[in-house]
């Protein structure tokens, strides 16, 4: 993948997979235990919300309210040790409050999920995915919603997208399944140069194990996804639910109630179906690159 943004090698387990994991287990306990949300959170002085929040992981954890918990759960001494120490790890600052200057506290949540994700599925009709953006690409993205911003702000989105790019270079990497609108493609965002180089990487990128891509062609008879890009995350954690992620211009929406969830996977499936198979993709984005060339000629 040499045509994407340089990203250093990762390991994973980030401090917002630490807390899904975290949260998982006391989730287990209190269930063993036969303990209600609601008497959890009156052990710590919080709500049922602020417990149902704690064991999906959506929040950082305060060491107390861990072992506070635990002895309400009746776990031994010898078994708190290690909860605490994984309670201490997971209120570590992700990487990505480095940006909370250029990027918004909503967006910020989604990359600790999206880093915490062992598979993520996408479905776009603007833009190429930000985990598979080359850096000229993401300077085009990021300049054309942003056109007032300064060079050095448009620097820093740049070196999130990077940062972003990490989990796919990580040992445990997460499964990308991305479907793309055929006009993704077309659409000359940066100019031809840019575009090749795009086109480029996406070759290479889908030819990992772990990524997989597919495209909408302009004949499609339908459209699933109605022009709404989503993504949709999944985590390693049985226990824990599907999240889909919805961007919008000045907030997003993470849904993860099961009819919600269930309805935008039925969109997700739709759209693949309409798609070509991902073994076509390569011959795709390599006609697609001949057209570029042809009209430049």
């Amino acid at each position: 993948m040499s045509g994407l943004i340089a990203a250093r090698e990762g390991t994973g387990g980030g401090p917002a997979a630490l807390r899904i994991r975290l949260g998982t287990r006391l989730r287990r306990l209190r269930k063993l235990r036969q303990i209600t949300r609601e008497a959890a959170g009156w052990e710590i002085r919080a709500s049922e919300s602020k417990i149902s929040r704690m064991e999906l992981g959506r929040v950082p954890f305060k060491e107390r309210d861990v072992a506070d918990l635990l002895t309400f759960y009746g776990v031994p001494e010898a078994e708190r040790g290690e909860l605490l120490d994984l309670a201490r790890q997971a209120s570590a600052p992700g990487w990505w409050q480095e940006y909370a200057d250029v990027a918004p506290p909503w967006f910020l949540s989604y990359l600790g999920l999206e880093e915490a994700a062992s598979l993520i599925r996408a479905y776009e009709v603007h833009f190429v995915p930000g985990l598979l953006q080359t850096h000229d690409y993401a300077r085009a993205v990021i300049a054309h919603g942003h056109a007032d911003a300064p060079p050095a702000e448009i620097d820093r989105r740049i070196a999130l997208r990077r940062n972003r790019q990490r989990v796919l270079r990580r040992p445990d990497p997460p499964q990308v399944w991305a479907v793309l609108d055929e006009a993704v493609l077309r659409r000359r965002l940066g100019g031809p140069a840019v575009m090749r180089g795009q086109l480029e990487a996406l070759i290479e990128a889908a030819e990992l194990p772990h990524v997989h891509i597919q495209i909408v062609p302009f004949h499609a008879t339908t459209h699933a996804a109605a022009g709404l890009p989503f993504a949709i995350l999944r985590f390693a954690e049985s226990e824990l639910s599907d999240v889909v992620y919805v961007e919008q211009l000045t907030s997003a929406l993470y849904l993860d109630k099961p009819s919600d969830v269930d309805l935008y996977a039925e969109t997700m499936e739709r759209a693949c179906l309409e798609a070509e198979p991902p073994d076509r993709t390569p011959a795709i984005l390599r006609r697609v690159l001949d057209d570029l060339d042809d009209s430049e000629t």
